[in-house]
């Protein structure tokens, strides 16, 4: 009997609220859609309502809310170095993409 209380336990109405507001959330998501936003806006609430999301279920149902710091940093750390290499990568893109205009608006 002892064997099986060693783990973590959380109350059922913890699951309960955090699947409520992902309900909620994903009301929001649709009404995005259903009040035709455009634009970056339309990005931007889509977005973050994908990322609120993706943290609660990742916090609370793979309970890595409860999870030790150092672990946190070993998963967020190559999360943060991928969109780093990212963000070099779309800088590069524009600078050679602008490049290219320019070299090829002079030539005949």
């Amino acid at each position: 009997m002892s064997e099986h209380a060693e783990g973590q336990q959380h109350p059922i109405g913890l699951y309960f609220k955090v699947w409520g507001l992902l309900f909620v959330l994903s009301t929001l998501s649709y009404l995005v859609d259903y009040f035709q936003f455009q634009g970056y806006l339309r990005w931007s609430l889509i977005l973050l309502f994908m990322f609120l999301k993706a943290g609660l279920i990742i916090a609370v149902f793979m309970h890595f809310a409860w999870e030790p710091v150092t672990l946190k940093i070993a998963l967020f750390l190559p999360i943060l170095a991928i969109l780093v290499f990212i963000y070099f990568i779309a800088v590069e893109a524009d600078y050679t993409y602008l490049n290219r205009l320019i070299y090829s608006l002079g030539e005949p």
